[in-house]
């Protein structure tokens, strides 16, 4: 049975986005027949490799993929796998009467099934790297049952739902927590129940939390409010810069 709700469900805030201007430079590839954003180092090196595991808004979503090419600017090959198989909640933001308890359930189920067979596929591509993996809302459970196991090298996540208690027990991996000061659906008592959790099993673990912001701002912040631009400039940097740290 699972440990009690940390981060719940997703909410309003889940859904609210400011899209980005860029110009992503990395490509749609298969893997495992999935989807797959991949931003390529300049070096074109794989052998520091980055599983990204996107909001509702999926790896497809400029956002996402303009993250992702700033992770691999800084060295790093990253690997979006595109669960929502061409169906990311940006496709349904303006049709009336969209059911999302139904769409995210059905998503939910299919997650899990595409998911193992990607991530072998991956590590049969990529066997000599050392291997990484960051998610945001939806994506948050995803890292925390890779830090579990044995062949990632260290994780982060911002802005989580769907994660209980057990989520931070048993962690064999370091664990980054980028965080919100207005997050309804992981809130200031969750987070601190998570870091007394990480703190008790004397885990290797980073908190940060940003003033001013709300759940969301990691990859959907408004670029034009000096305090959402820098949060979510400051989480990008701060969580390559926790991979690089252990990459050494």
């Amino acid at each position: 049975m699972a440990g009690a709700t940390l981060a719940g469900p997703l909410g309003a805030c889940c859904f609210q986005t400011v899209q980005h201007v860029g110009d992503p430079r990395g490509t749609v590839e298969k893997i495992a027949g999935v989807d797959t954003y991949v931003a390529r180092p300049s070096g074109g090196g794989a052998d520091k490799v980055v599983l990204f595991h996107a909001d509702i808004f999926g790896p497809l979503y400029v956002n996402s993929k303009l993250i992702m090419d700033f992770w691999a600017d800084n060295g790093f090959l990253v690997l979006g796998v595109d669960y929502f198989e061409g169906d990311s909640y940006d496709f349904h933001m303006d049709e009336k009467g969209f059911d999302i308890g139904t769409w995210i359930k059905k998503h939910q189920e299919r997650t899990a099934v595409l998911l193992p067979p990607w991530y072998k596929a991956v590590k049969e591509q990529y066997g000599s790297a050392k291997f990484f993996t960051v998610g945001y809302c939806y994506g948050a459970p995803y890292v925390m049952d890779l830090v579990k196991g044995d062949w990632i090298t260290a994780g982060a996540f911002a802005h989580p739902a769907f994660l209980s208690e057990d989520h931070f027990k048993d962690l064999k991996h370091p664990i980054l927590l980028s965080c919100a000061e207005v997050d309804q659906t992981f809130p200031v008592a969750s987070r601190r129940k998570a870091e007394d959790l990480l703190a008790e099993q004397k885990a290797t673990y980073f908190v940060q939390v940003f003033g001013g912001v709300q759940h969301g701002f990691a990859t959907r912040g408004d670029p034009k409010v000096p305090a959402e631009r820098w949060a979510k400039e400051e989480s990008a940097r701060s969580i390559v810069n926790w991979f690089t740290h252990f990459s050494e």
